[in-house]
């Protein structure tokens, strides 16, 4: 371990992974990806969101798998997966409405296999939708996609927000500020917080450093507020469509790795 990597350790309670640890933490992180890509399948016109939460519970327990939202926070996430659909920015909580044309829908899939933890989402769009809809989803696609070009040692965490406002502010939407990106791995939520935004966190990436990168995009306003009701859903304040994608990445020592990912990467 380098001394620049003992003193992130030290100061910012960032994890560096072991090789056993990545390799418990790849298999979660696979384990997630199917589950979201087999879900993401059934996710079709006429089917409620409450239908795709059984189907995701069921893959986790054929694999000897937890659903880390099931139980979570306070108060307790009560289902096994989230399900955003339009203007939710995230933590949308399945129930029995179903999917209709038009409709636009983040599916948030994060087990626990054997201890360690895998996260990623994915949009679904539900037949035709709008040009505002299918903007956020496209917008929010490339600015993951691009701000994960990025990753190496080196790196500042500053830079992964500067490239996705960027590209989100050339296509005329804006980033929610209110939610961050995170380490994981042996927990749900680890140092550091990975911010979608303009931000002056000066942190170089390091090797053995997994974090997620999951940029929640707004056609319109950035805020949002969360349900009084529940605690848990957040929606934009003017009602306007959000999307959100995420993968989990592993820095490596010339690079990174997108862990979860179900074909093999060049």
């Amino acid at each position: 371990m380098s001394k620049l990597s003992k003193e992130y350790l030290d100061s910012y309670g960032i994890i560096l992974k072991t090789k056993t640890q990545i390799a418990g933490i790849r298999q979660a992180c696979y384990l997630a990806a199917y589950i979201l890509d087999e879900t993401c399948k059934k996710a079709i016109e006429g089917v409620t969101t409450q239908k795709l939460d059984d189907f995701a519970h069921k893959l986790h327990i054929k694999a000897n798998a937890i659903p880390a939202p099931l139980g979570y926070g306070e108060p307790p996430f009560p289902k096994s997966i989230c399900t955003s659909l339009n203007e939710v920015i995230c933590h949308g909580i399945p129930d029995d409405r179903p999917l209709k044309e038009g409709d636009i829908l983040n599916i948030d899939v994060t087990c626990i296999l054997n201890g360690f933890y895998g996260d990623c989402s994915r949009m679904v769009t539900i037949g035709k939708v709008s040009k505002e809809k299918q903007k956020v989803v496209d917008t929010s696609y490339e600015c993951l996609m691009r701000s994960i070009a990025i990753l190496k040692p080196g790196v500042l965490i500053s830079e992964i927000g500067k490239v996705i406002e960027d590209y989100a502010k050339e296509q005329g939407c804006s980033i929610a500020t209110q939610f961050v990106a995170h380490g994981v791995g042996v927990g749900l939520h680890e140092p550091p917080e990975i911010p979608h935004h303009y931000n002056k966190i000066k942190i170089p990436l390091v090797e053995g450093m997994i974090f997620t990168i999951e940029p929640m995009v707004n056609a319109g306003v950035r805020t949002g507020y969360i349900d009084p009701e529940d605690q848990w859903t957040a929606r934009t304040n003017d009602g306007k469509p959000s999307a959100q994608w995420e993968h989990t990445l592993l820095i490596t020592k010339t690079g990174h790795e997108i862990l979860t990912i179900l074909s093999p990467q060049n």
